[in-house]
């Protein structure tokens, strides 16, 4: 008995050697894939953490050497100290764009938002502030938004019949209407102008994520009034119209889930239901599309007459693919954007040890992470793996 305790006990010790080792002889594959993403306040690059997690975990590789989290994006890059430079495609000609499609198998546009003067300042001259809500407030853009560049050149993959990742916020603001309207007839589909996100408290005593924006624009709109004071969810428009559904005066399940059908599951390795609560954007496509997941919201009487006031669906796409003549998805939601350690990347079958990275609060976002976006996104390069190889 004591032998296989012992045996027991240094197994467990030797199996993040043994996972490390694992990785380590994994056969790195050339799979290149550009990365956009605009919104890097940090080095830490959390907006497409996510993806630079699974491109790791992989072994994918390009130009013969492993991804630089930090480095191989275009967008912006911060240098924690206060400065910034950007790379992008504002500059290149047609035929640099054109020979930058040709070197890429596919292209995948994290996060278009951007980066304001307000977050800016308070993490990196915090003592300018004075207000801790001052990062909540809407300020000057520094950097963000699609271009026609950028619009061009997904247009080049797409006629190259590349891989094609969008997701969250890519074309609403502060993209112009003009770019988003070509995007949406380029791609047939179209945002519906709404935005929605999960909150575990409403009370704006308590919870300081809630941006100040929306908070004033709610209130300014309601006779100054705030009444909530538990969980739910907060839609806002283009038009920056607020509608808040809060749990049990509107919403039976305080939560969005993400539900799959058995195929899909079946195919993508996905759960047949999972809580998300995080940004997400309510888009439509048109019949061609597969819907691979879709949002369902739990309302009851009072909130299907306020989702109607907004002319918001109970049920919508959260990921959608559409394969004929090239190979599109699209994320409605900030899927990328999760906290999750990247050194964890670098163990294979860390997933099998995946419950013991996150909690059973309602607003944890590592589950999501570990059992749809790291599936998911494994599955769709895999194949666009084996499609190119």
């Amino acid at each position: 008995m004591k032998k296989i305790l012992i045996a027991i006990l240094m197994l467990i010790v030797l199996m993040p050697l043994i996972m490390w080792l694992l990785w380590i002889i994994k056969k790195p594959r050339e799979l290149n894939i550009l990365i956009l993403d605009k919104t890097v306040l940090t080095s830490a690059v959390q907006e497409h953490l996510s993806l630079s997690w699974v491109i790791n975990n992989e072994k994918f590789i390009h130009n013969s050497k492993s991804y630089n989290k930090q480095k191989d994006y275009y967008g912006f890059f911060p240098d924690d100290k206060g400065n910034y430079h950007i790379r992008d495609f504002e500059n290149f000609s047609s035929e640099n764009l054109d020979n930058l499609a040709n070197s890429y198998d596919g292209a995948y546009y994290t996060d278009m938002y951007g980066i304001y003067a307000n977050e800016w300042i308070i993490r990196y001259y915090p003592e300018k502030i004075h207000d801790k809500r001052f990062i909540a407030d809407r300020s000057k853009k520094i950097y963000g938004g699609m271009t026609q560049k950028e619009l061009d050149f997904l247009r080049l993959m797409k006629q190259k019949n590349k891989l094609i990742i969008n997701e969250f916020n890519v074309i609403a603001s502060p993209t112009s209407k003009e770019i988003r309207n070509k995007y949406e007839n380029e791609f047939n589909i179209h945002w519906t102008g709404w935005v929605g996100r999960y909150f575990d408290n409403l009370d704006t005593l308590v919870n300081e994520d809630i941006p100040r924006w929306l908070i004033d624009n709610y209130t300014r709109n309601h006779s100054g009034q705030w009444p909530f004071k538990k969980s739910g969810i907060a839609f806002v428009s283009e038009n920056d119209q607020i509608l808040i559904l809060e749990k049990d005066t509107h919403l039976n399940t305080d939560i969005p889930y993400i539900y799959t059908n058995e195929n899909n599951a079946k195919h993508y390795h996905l759960p047949e239901k999972i809580k998300y609560p995080f940004w997400f954007d309510i888009m439509e496509t048109n019949p061609s599309f597969r819907i691979i997941s879709s949002y369902h919201l739990d309302t009851n009487a009072a909130g299907d007459s306020l989702l109607a006031l907004g002319r918001i669906p109970k049920i919508f796409p959260a990921a959608v693919n559409y394969k004929n003549g090239y190979n599109y998805y699209y994320f409605c939601g900030d899927f990328a954007d999760n906290p999750i350690s990247y050194a964890s990347s670098r163990f294979r079958y860390i997933q099998v040890f995946s419950p013991l990275f996150y909690s059973s609060s309602k607003n944890e976002r590592a589950s999501f992470f570990w059992k749809y976006y790291r599936p998911l996104l494994r599955q769709i390069l895999n194949e666009e793996y084996q499609r190119t190889e």
